[in-house]
């Protein structure tokens, strides 16, 4: 077993290359070892592209030796027709005669199917080698196929004494990420499909929701204005990217400006509806797998009571405010990391209660 699972770890590393590519496909990695030799690896770069098996079984300068190698994969050979063909016939095709799966697939067109299919053509499939770190690292995958919603990220950033901001109604906002933190926030941003902030925050912030600091695809953006006050002037409006803005049943929908690269888009809720569950929905449908969450309290604190979040990105800095508004309260929260930062603290929490199989958007 210590020799799978060494395998696998690779398999995993390899993966973890095509972070913020493989979406709104998983991440992947494989592995053919020949002899106890590793005579070819791949893993998935971009959604669209090969799967991680197909640029394993490329990369192999002998071709012959796959006849008597083990493909190690992290996750499950598909089985389907997609973008691409199954892996699991190619597999077949190579008379690769023994795989080794980290986690099943639980996409629905998948879920076992490719397992059985290599099987049932003669090939030995063994399942479950280092499953918890495969699964952990299809994640955003996972809870997206089997919650029906997005995998959640909450952010923000506090001071020592616990505030995210002076009480306002006017002027700019209290700087508390310092200019080297705020590459992490960008980052943190180019990691995720979307990102959402809440009315005031628009309002009182004016912020741009990009990913100026980072490299990477800009989010799709989301603000909470359920009357539609907003001013069409904000940074939010101004058409560099997507944007959902989400109004009531009520308001009438105003003129989208179809002149810039991206109209801003306005999505009705039900007002006698709870709006988060109504968000989960429309998100799922849409495929967006993964949200940040950025402010202001109150939405974040919705989130929290709702226990709709999967992790809390928490910075926290050295300044005093002595009063303000008070930052979110987490609740069955389990601290995994806290790491200094450039003369601040970044600490990272997970949802204690996180099961596997849960109904709808919980």
């Amino acid at each position: 077993m210590e020799i799978e699972e060494k395998y696998m770890r690779r398999c995993i590393a390899l993966a973890r290359n095509g972070f913020c590519h493989t979406a709104p496909n998983p991440m992947v990695g494989a592995v053919i070892v020949c002899d106890g030799v590793i005579i070819g690896e791949g893993y998935h770069v971009q959604c669209g592209q090969a799967h991680a098996e197909v640029n394993a079984i490329r990369s192999v300068k002998r071709p012959e030796l796959l006849s008597r190698s083990t493909l190690y994969v992290s996750l499950e050979p598909c089985s389907h027709y997609g973008k691409t063909p199954p892996c699991a016939d190619l597999i077949i095709e190579k008379h690769i005669p023994r795989v080794v799966v980290g986690c099943m697939d639980p996409f629905e067109k998948v879920s076992g199917r490719g397992i059985q299919k290599l099987r049932d053509a003669g090939c030995e499939v063994v399942v479950g080698v280092l499953e918890a770190e495969c699964r952990r690292l299809i994640e955003r995958f996972l809870t997206f196929h089997q919650k029906h919603r997005p995998y959640i990220t909450l952010k923000w950033a506090q001071t020592a004494d616990g505030y995210i901001d002076l009480k306002r109604e006017s002027g700019t906002p209290v700087p508390i990420s310092s200019p080297l933190t705020q590459l992490r926030v960008h980052k943190l941003r180019a990691e995720h499909a979307a990102i959402m902030v809440g009315y005031h925050t628009a309002r009182l912030d004016n912020p741009s929701l990009n990913v100026r600091h980072w490299s990477g695809s800009q989010p799709l953006r989301i603000v909470t204005d359920r009357f539609c006050r907003l001013s069409s002037s904000l940074h939010l409006f101004d058409g560099s990217q997507p944007t959902l803005v989400l109004i009531g049943k009520e308001q009438p929908k105003p003129e989208v400006n179809g002149q810039v690269a991206y109209p801003v888009e306005y999505v009705q809720l039900e007002d006698d509806k709870p709006m988060l569950p109504q968000l989960m929905e429309l998100l799922y449908h849409r495929q967006v797998q993964s949200l940040l969450v950025e402010g202001g309290s109150r939405l974040l604190q919705s989130f929290i009571d709702a226990s709709l979040w999967d992790e809390a990105v928490v910075e926290e800095s050295p300044l005093i405010l002595g009063g303000g508004v008070s930052a979110p309260q987490l609740s069955q929260a389990v601290n995994v990391e806290r790491n200094p930062c450039f003369g601040h603290w970044i600490s990272r929490y997970e949802r204690a209660i996180r099961q596997n199989y849960l109904p709808h958007y919980l």
